[in-house]
């Protein structure tokens, strides 16, 4: 609601208000109306349409949002350009000592320089600028086509129209000439008639566009952007008839297609005539070109590296790559020299016979066949790679990995069983010692769980009561205390049993508050 007015509402008031502006938002009630007839948004938030208290709005308005405070004296005039007020008879003082003219001083001045000034000639008195002052609002400051002569845009329309009638007059000279070339030859059958010779003298507007536009694969650079620097923007991918990769082969089996960074790495048709297909996956680019390269450049900086010379392919790349030049003359000298030696010993019957066509033009099938248990019977399956870390190492004699054996909630080795990490193999004798500790452990345990004595019954004492004699048990036990109270430690169970004894000892020290002789007793 836009309104200002603060006054009391009763909840029924206040309900039917909210039901009025959520039916204005649904767009199923009219929207509200401002002081000028406009219509409200209702979605604009009550902080911004609610007016201030001290403008005392009676109706519904956004005019405290707007520019309410208007400075009539801005103007939206402009500078009339290269108008003059007068021009001077003699030279005036203060006026510029080149031209003469009052609006400027020399240093300002716009007209050649002269050989001897107006102020020493008094003659070609330049007339006086027209000076002229604007307060520009907010948008007038900023408006870059302030000031702009729509006219002024003849010139450029007429520039370009001249420029297209000496093309189409280029073009049709070029026509001309071609025409008296032919008619220069003699042959008088291929001569064309006149409609044809209009008709080729006619510029097919259609054909220049279309050339223009058969070049796809160009690409435009744009400089002083926003972000800065040069960028560059590819028109179109690729041809818009070929086909996607993804429909090249519909099996669900076949090569794995990422919908997300449009890859597909396998080949999709393993099948088909190399010589015929045109994809066969990103790997192929993978393993060609100068990918091939820098990965085998990177290859053996590795190798380099942990073999003990000191390359790094980041740190100094340009070292790496003559070490890796050096490196490949080095190996194709000894490859050469060992492969003449080869042939001085063997001979060389590969040149004395050519190879078969077929296996020069490279053809291949790749057909894998597989029996009802999945092993390979014919071809060869597709190998997976190997991870970065060494596989198939084995440490201390042993055969097998570790955590091939799990026993007991503890990881092992499959081929001694040990769940020790840094043990040494023991095989299968290994083993039969550890079962064997273990049987004899279970032996000794069993017998020692036999021979084990059954503790003796504790006896129910009996405790002394009120009124009680003392039992001859509790009496010989409190002797004993007695006797080994020496030997007691500081920190011995404590014994809460009350005896007969300790009550009469009680009842003879206890102290009565209504005895008449109490202050003598002590």
């Amino acid at each position: 609601m836009a309104t200002s007015t603060v006054s009391f509402k009763s909840r029924e008031d206040h309900r039917k208000q909210i039901e009025l502006e959520e039916a204005r938002k649904a767009g199923l009630a009219p929207a509200e109306v401002d002081e000028d007839g406009k219509e409200i948004n209702p979605h604009i938030p009550q902080y911004m349409s609610s007016a201030p208290w001290y403008l005392n709005a009676e109706r519904p308005s956004l005019k405290h949002q707007r520019k309410w405070k208007s400075n009539p004296s801005y103007t939206k005039d402009w500078y009339d350009r290269g108008a003059t007020i007068g021009r001077a008879d003699k030279y005036r003082k203060g006026a510029c000592e080149n031209c003469g003219a009052m609006t400027h001083d020399a240093k300002s001045c716009m007209e050649r320089p002269r050989k001897l000034g107006a102020k020493w000639t008094g003659k070609y008195i330049a007339p006086d600028e027209k000076i002229e002052h604007f307060e520009l609002d907010y948008d007038g400051k900023r408006d870059r086509w302030n000031g702009y002569d729509a006219a002024s845009f003849a010139r450029v329309v007429e520039r370009y129209e001249a420029a297209d009638e000496a093309r189409k007059k280029f073009l049709k000279e070029q026509q001309l000439k071609k025409l008296e070339e032919k008619n220069t030859t003699g042959d008088e059958k291929d001569t064309p008639s006149d409609d044809d010779n209009e008709d080729s003298l006619k510029i097919d507007e259609a054909k220049v566009d279309e050339s223009k536009q058969m070049d796809f694969a160009k690409v435009e650079k744009r400089v002083r952007t926003t972000g800065g620097g040069s960028t560059g923007t590819v028109r179109n991918l690729r041809i818009r008839e070929d086909t996607a990769k993804y429909l090249l082969n519909l099996d669900i089996n076949s090569a794995y297609y990422d919908p997300k960074t449009r890859a597909m790495r396998e080949d999709p048709l393993p099948d088909a005539d190399p010589n015929e297909k045109f994809y066969a996956g990103d790997n192929q680019n993978r393993h060609s070109g100068q990918a091939l390269e820098f990965k085998q450049l990177n290859v053996h900086a590795w190798e380099a590296f942990e073999k003990g010379q000191d390359v790094h392919m980041q740190a100094a790349p340009s070292q790496a790559e003559l070490l890796f030049k050096n490196f490949k003359v080095n190996k194709e000298k000894l490859k050469s020299q060992t492969k003449d030696v080869i042939m001085e010993k063997y001979g060389n019957a590969a040149a004395q016979e050519e190879l078969p066509q077929e296996l020069l033009l490279g053809q291949s099938e790749r057909q894998v066949e597989y029996d009802r248990a999945g092993r390979i019977v014919k071809g060869q399956d597709v190998v997976l790679p190997k991870s970065k870390y060494e596989e198939d190492v084995y440490i201390n004699n042993h055969t097998s990995v570790w955590g091939s054996w799990f026993h007991n909630f503890q990881w092992g080795y499959q081929c001694c069983q040990q769940t020790i990490k840094n043990s040494y193999c023991t095989g299968s004798a290994g083993i039969e010692a550890t079962e064997a500790a273990g049987e004899l452990m279970k032996a000794n345990i069993a017998r020692k769980e036999a021979n084990e004595e059954k503790p003796a019954a504790a006896e129910d004492k009996q405790l002394a009561t009120w009124g009680s004699d003392v039992p001859d048990d509790l009496e010989d036990e409190r002797r004993r205390e007695e006797k080994d109270e020496r030997k007691r430690k500081y920190n011995v169970t404590w014994n809460d049993e009350v005896t007969a004894e300790d009550m009469e000892a009680f009842r003879m020290k206890r102290v009565h508050h209504d005895d008449p002789m109490k202050d003598f007793l002590h």
